[in-house]
């Protein structure tokens, strides 16, 4: 039988998801392994394990060279794919938020929101029937209001250290974001006996997590 592969994310996300995968039966040193191998096997429970950068999980189990992925729901929110997401798994909670500088209101002209979520700040705008410009910056969006680049920001935010640490606050609440497990849709069907058993350990991890 082919083995499984799993697209997961380098970062912090990893100490989490392995104890996940522990709590799910799995080897959970194969994802923890202090080295640069971007391809790691467990050979006993017939799984491989791709190492991405986060943005591009998603786009290896769309395309079926992952069977299954983790990803952050903030990369799903901002583009579109055709995943079947079947599982939140509860870990690298935080959230979407604008954020900008205390006791400056919205400008009269057109607001510039500086982001790395174009499509979801577009739309958090777009839902109160706000027109705003939007500036897309990769990172260290927190010098944009600093520097008179955009109005607001809207950003990641975990503990929102980094925020008060360069004067910001938060102002709206745009979603919640987790890491969640993905699937091709295709391959969830062909592999489903070989997918399902792994699912029901996954959610059962979570619940037992929680």
């Amino acid at each position: 039988m082919r083995r499984l592969t799993i697209a997961i994310p380098k970062g912090r996300i990893l100490g989490p998801l392995g104890d996940l995968l522990e709590r799910a039966g799995l080897d959970a040193s194969v994802v923890r392994a202090d080295d640069r191998r971007l391809v790691r096997e467990d050979p006993v429970a017939e799984v491989q394990y791709l190492l991405l950068k986060p943005d591009d999980v998603p786009t290896y189990v769309e395309y079926g060279a992952a069977d299954l992925g983790v990803v952050g729901r903030d990369v799903l929110l901002e583009r579109e794919y055709d995943l079947y997401a079947p599982l939140d798994l509860g870990i690298g909670r935080c959230r979407m938020m604008v954020a900008g500088l205390p006791d400056v209101p919205e400008p009269p002209r057109t607001m510039r929101v500086a982001t790395k979520y174009p499509n979801v700040a577009a739309r958090h705008y777009r839902r109160s029937g706000r027109s705003v410009e939007i500036v897309f910056v990769q990172g260290s969006v927190e010098l944009a209001p600093i520097t008179g680049l955009a109005d607001r920001v809207v950003d990641l935010v975990e503990s929102g250290e980094t925020l008060r640490q360069n004067g910001l606050v938060t102002l709206e609440h745009v979603c919640d974001v987790s890491s969640v497990l993905v699937a091709n849709r295709a391959g969830l069907k062909l592999r489903r006996e070989r997918i399902r058993p792994l699912l029901d350990a996954l959610e059962a991890a979570v619940v037992a997590r929680a």
